[in-house]
């Protein structure tokens, strides 16, 4: 048996994914000192209070990164000709 690949070729669009059904959208911090990094949760306040407990029990670590993480979806917006 033989392995075969197809591919299909098309004019695609690329959007957030806004659908009723999306993940949701995420927030984290992490810290740019250590690389420690708060749970991924909804509510971005929640995360910024993660840096405070972490700058509190590390006093020299000041700098830190928000991570998002946002859905996207992709969709093939015009299908190619037929038998081209």
């Amino acid at each position: 048996m033989t392995a075969r690949t197809v591919f299909f070729f098309g004019n695609w669009t690329l959007q957030p994914d806004q659908e009723p059904d999306a993940e949701p959208i995420t927030y984290a911090m992490q810290c740019a000192v250590c690389e420690a990094c708060s749970a991924a949760v909804e509510d971005v306040t929640d995360a910024q209070g993660w840096t405070f407990r972490h700058a509190g029990s590390n006093p020299s670590h000041h700098t830190y990164r928000e991570v998002i993480t946002r859905p996207w979806r992709a969709w093939m917006a015009e299908p190619p000709p037929v038998g081209g």
